[in-house]
């Protein structure tokens, strides 16, 4: 079977994009076992994860995201922006949009600046009480790991995150997963290590539960970064989020946001 697919990224977080709004392309008990072979950046197509497009009976369209683990991930951030560019692109939506997923219905505001292709999302409400990320014991988590304090939150997915002087030299590939599979989060954590670059500016790296690696870019994670930073009184309610692979803004008041761009690397075919 030939399949048709697309390469997008949103500031490095790169995906595979399966359009299903016709019809269904990869049957969904093969969908988990299609992210875990087409991942692979030597042996596959390379990304992320994988981002399935179909009609939704209660938004516009729903968002599937497999990783490389054949895991499902509830939503992505990076990935909606990918998601939506596609869609808009195609001519399934115009300037706004409601995007179904695992996390509940997310609405999306979007426009080509010049030739630059931004999209404002509305991210779920940070949740910080420990029933909600989910993570063990009551109250707000603030707790020490491997000689880290470790605050978390939800904002679509659990995260953890941990504010650093010096982001470059943290072995994130050592402490990362060790606090991603630590007891006290029964379902995983993300895990972001955090910055404060000045006033309503921080800098992030983030290690990916799913991925099991370190990516360029993480919306859940920028989101969480910011949210953790103004719980604490670090930043306002405006944050600039520099990530490896490019700044994000992220807004926390009413409606908590995220926006950045997303681009097309490349469309090709694949015999599955």
């Amino acid at each position: 079977m030939e399949i048709t697919f697309e390469k997008m990224h949103g500031n490095g977080n790169d995906f595979i994009l399966i359009d299903e709004y016709g019809k269904t392309i990869i049957p969904d008990e093969m969908k988990s076992r299609f992210a875990l072979l087409y991942c692979d950046r030597r042996f596959g197509i390379g990304g992320d994860g994988v981002l399935y497009l179909s009609r939704s009976g209660s938004a516009d369209l729903r968002m599937r995201v497999f990783q490389p683990d054949e895991s499902e991930a509830p939503m992505c951030g990076n990935g909606i922006r990918c998601f939506v560019k596609h869609a808009f692109d195609a001519g399934y939506v115009e300037k706004t949009c409601t995007i179904e997923t695992l996390a509940g219905i997310i609405h999306v505001e979007m426009e080509y600046v010049d030739d630059t292709f931004l999209a404002t999302i509305q991210m779920p409400e940070p949740r910080f009480n420990r029933t909600d990320i989910p993570a063990s014991g009551e109250g707000e988590y603030r707790e020490t790991i491997q000689g880290y304090q470790v605050y978390a939150v939800n904002t679509g997915v659990p995260h953890a995150v941990i504010f650093v002087e010096d982001l470059e030299s943290f072995p994130l590939a050592e402490v990362g997963p060790a606090i991603r599979r630590h007891a006290s989060f029964p379902e995983g954590a993300n895990v972001n290590i955090v910055k404060r670059e000045g006033e309503d500016h921080i800098s992030i790296r983030t290690f990916e539960r799913g991925v099991e690696d370190e990516t360029y870019s993480c919306g859940t994670g920028a989101t969480a970064s910011a949210a953790v930073s103004q719980h604490l009184g670090y930043t306002g309610t405006k944050v600039s989020v520099d990530t490896k692979g490019g700044p994000l803004v992220i807004t926390l008041g009413e409606k908590t946001l995220l926006e950045g761009p997303a681009e097309t690397v490349f469309k090709g075919s694949i015999t599955f």
